[in-house]
């Protein structure tokens, strides 16, 4: 699927790709309302009510990621809470052999790419230690833009000069991976079966994978 001799820079999303989405969605769309129909004082539906709405209103913008952002409107400690849910916190399958592969290449930089808060950052960091595998850890919280904007990837470029013709960008999220096919980044895969709890997703428009060690070359 790749020739790895075209690529020099390998830039990897978080969630939905090297790690389950699982425990994301699990958090914003179960944990998280009923933390707030708690504090409330409402039925979980009440609660699902009322937050279904303001995530969408946000959806694609930095505060969507932002725990800061939703610490303040909900009233609630986010950070906290995804800590509380911390165990639930996964590995995609083959994600692992995938970076231990990549390692083993000195030519190939791998840059964690991601749109999560650095306090999300820190606690799934603390289940699974994969910075160990890059090179450099980049949120979209640094630039003040998320990766579904162009100025996150001027930004990165930028920081981290690399050749978008000998860049692979794998990432789960088809508006991210738009708008790098936009800025000029050449190879592009998506995840079709991010969250492990739901059915594969139909992607005939991209070249899609789901377990990353099937990108391991011989």
């Amino acid at each position: 699927m790749l020739n790895w001799q075209q690529i020099d820079t390998v830039l990897l999303d978080m969630d939905g790709t090297l790690l389950d989405l699982c425990f994301d969605n699990q958090f914003w769309l179960e944990h998280l309302p009923s933390a707030l129909a708690a504090k409330e004082g409402v039925s979980l539906e009440q609660g699902k009510a009322k937050l279904m709405p303001l995530l969408k209103s946000q959806r694609g913008s930095l505060n969507w990621y932002c725990t800061n952002y939703w610490t303040q409107v909900l009233g609630l400690d986010v950070v906290e809470l995804k800590a509380k849910h911390r165990q639930q916190i996964r590995w995609r399958q083959g994600s692992q052999p995938f970076l231990q592969w990549l390692s083993t290449h000195a030519h190939l930089r791998v840059l964690l790419v991601t749109n999560a808060h650095p306090d999300t950052l820190v606690i799934k960091e603390q289940q699974t230690l994969l910075q160990q595998y890059m090179h450099e850890v980049v949120t979209s919280h640094q630039y003040q833009a998320p990766k579904e904007d162009q100025h996150f990837w001027q930004q990165l470029q930028a920081q981290h000069p690399f050749d978008p013709e000998r860049t692979l960008l794998i990432d789960d999220s088809l508006d991210v991976l738009k708008a790098a096919k936009t800025f000029g980044i050449r190879h592009l895969l998506s995840i079709s079966q991010p969250d492990s709890s739901c059915p594969p997703r139909d992607l005939p428009d991209w070249p899609h994978i789901n377990n990353l060690s099937e990108l391991i070359a011989e």
